[in-house]
């Protein structure tokens, strides 16, 4: 990837013990995209479109927490990354906020929300409850 190919809203780096970044994991997030970038000889890239993202949650595990840092798992509709976890970054709140803002811009853009990425049906026909409830016993 070239330094300018895209326009960074935030870039931080996977930090490990005491919340230095000596991993060769990187995370981007632009208008469109979390990107999540890692490897050093062989490189490997991940991206997310942001409206596809469903859900997400903020973990503060003790070790991370001492070190100002934090982990987002991400849970999406995309079809290789289902779930995503932003390992040990720092400001993680400010990072999730950020996440939630381009997060309703792209799906304002789209005209897509939450409920729109669920399924239509909960695993039953609306149907079936009316024929069960206006069933004969066969006397015809």
């Amino acid at each position: 990837m070239k330094k300018n190919a895209f326009d960074y809203i935030w870039t931080d780096k996977k930090r490990s013990i005491f919340g230095l970044p000596l991993t060769f994991t990187r995370y981007y997030l632009t208008e469109t995209k979390f990107i999540t970038r890692t490897g050093f000889l062989n490189v490997d890239e991940d991206e997310i479109d942001l409206y596809k993202i469903t859900d997400k949650k903020v973990k503060y595990p003790f070790f991370q927490r001492i070190v100002n840092c934090g982990t987002i798992i991400i849970y999406s509709r995309d079809a290789d990354t289902p779930s995503k976890e932003v390992h040990c970054i720092k400001n993680v709140r400010k990072v999730s906020d950020l996440i939630d803002k381009y997060l309703n811009i792209m799906r304002d853009r789209y005209g897509i929300r939450g409920r729109d990425m669920m399924g239509y049906h909960s695993g039953h026909d609306h149907f079936d409850d009316y024929d069960d409830a206006h069933e004969d016993d066969g006397d015809y």
